[in-house]
């Protein structure tokens, strides 16, 4: 792909004022806009023409923002349930797995949907950004962004939770251009934010983004191409877990890029979000009518994080009140937010392997234990063309088939450092 060529293939739109305009760099907002919105991409191609196999999750470069393919990528892969559409009594599920599953032919080495987004965000990185790239995490992205940028070479610094590194494992060493620091024991994924946002504060550094990245959202709208493609047409529910809720708003999007394309039909699937009991602050602000996530005290929600299996749906501010955020997502589609507690979410890991033959991550669990309350609870019909995505799964196939290596910390920070220390002691790393 040439610079002329992917600097001509998209442009950027706010979702504020509709006014349209080209990506100069990194551009995570609209220019001279000072209302907090997201901005979308505008793709020249209204159809979606895939590049075949042999480009993995590239073969969705059409509607990607990229200017540049990396080496090791994998897509996501949908393919009709037999197991547990048959437990449910559902005529057509259809399951998109990303995750590794070699007899699907689902490959993901990090064995989460997380590296749709690695793939992407590294793919808009052309070498004119001159920047490190820093990413906060609380476990699955930063596993994702470490083992893409370990492969390709891109200088990366990783922000993670000290009491989340366990999660940070890999089949291959990461090489000397990715480097993790962390916030230490008692922290959870907001002060891991904190921390990158105080290394940004150099120059030598620029901010992944989240949610503004329209790459990120691009890249995890991928599973919603995967299901649409395969099966012929637009889902009419979407089920999936949420911490930031980023990747139900990725599927929202790229529903309406699908409405445009004309081929797939003009549903909005209803988006069926879910977060694990109790750390719940979606649920409770979409329930109380609220645009606006719902006042939460620190130290309570430290807590209620620590009681949660599924850490990456730990965000206590979430894209959710953003103009194009989750709350405009969920009001466009009329969906709900569901939640399931640790107990239901193992039945349904349980469930799931004997029905379908392959381990669940914890995210993915409470996903799939809320699609057994709405089938329990006639929430969706059982006629009804569902999408399941499995954001992750296979961990303990993977763990099976590889000899691990664990990326060690080089620093480790207290939960309110100081910036002038944050910043000289990561500068110092590369």
């Amino acid at each position: 792909m040439n610079e002329k060529e992917s600097r001509t293939k998209y442009q950027l739109q706010s979702l504020a004022t509709k006014k349209v305009f080209d990506d100069k760099g990194w551009m995570l907002q609209a220019p001279g806009e000072d209302v907090p919105a997201l901005i979308r991409t505008v793709y020249k191609n209204k159809q979606l023409h895939l590049k075949g196999d042999d480009h993995g999750f590239y073969t969705f470069s059409d509607w990607l923002p990229i200017h540049r393919t990396l080496k090791g990528s994998s897509p996501p892969v949908t393919f009709k349930s037999k197991g547990l559409a048959n437990e449910l009594g559902l005529e057509k599920l259809y399951i998109t797995f990303s995750g590794y599953w070699p007899e699907k032919n689902a490959m993901m080495k990090t064995c989460s949907f997380k590296e749709t987004e690695a793939y992407a965000v590294c793919g808009r990185m052309d070498e004119s950004l001159n920047k490190i790239l820093v990413v906060a995490s609380a476990g699955n992205t930063a596993r994702a962004f470490a083992r893409v940028c370990s492969d390709n070479n891109i200088p990366l610094l990783l922000c993670v939770p000290e009491d989340n590194i366990h999660v940070l494992w890999f089949d291959e060493e990461i090489r000397d251009n990715v480097k993790l620091v962390v916030s230490r024991k008692g922290s959870d994924y907001f002060d891991a934010i904190h921390l990158s946002n105080l290394a940004c504060k150099s120059d030598k550094f620029v901010a992944e983004g989240g949610a503004k990245n329209v790459a990120r959202r691009d890249g995890m709208g991928t599973t919603v191409l995967s299901a649409a493609t395969t099966i012929g047409r637009i889902p009419d529910y979407y089920f999936q877990a949420v911490g930031s809720g980023t990747g139900a708003i990725a599927a929202w999007e790229a529903n309406l890029r699908l409405i445009e394309d004309g081929r797939f039909g003009n549903n909005k699937m209803k988006l069926m979000v879910s977060q694990n009991y109790p750390f719940i602050p979606i649920h409770d602000a979409w329930e109380a009518g609220s645009r606006e996530i719902l006042a939460m005290d620190d130290d309570v929600a430290r807590k209620q994080v620590a009681g949660i299996n599924a850490k990456v749906l730990s965000n206590r501010k979430p894209p959710y009140g953003i103009i194009g955020g989750l709350f405009d997502a969920l009001s466009d589609t009329r969906g709900q937010v569901l939640i399931a507690n640790n107990e239901e979410a193992i039945i349904a890991d349980d469930l799931f392997r004997k029905t379908e033959g392959i381990d669940l991550h914890p995210a993915a669990a409470v996903a799939t234990a809320t699609l057994l309350q709405a089938v329990r609870q006639n929430k969706v019909e059982k006629d009804a063309l569902i999408m399941l995505n499995i954001t992750g799964g296979g961990e303990d196939r993977f763990k099976h088939d590889k000899k691990l290596h664990n990326l060690k910390p080089s620093l480790v920070f207290d939960i309110d450092p100081n910036e002038d220390e944050v910043v000289g002691k990561v500068e110092a790393l590369f």
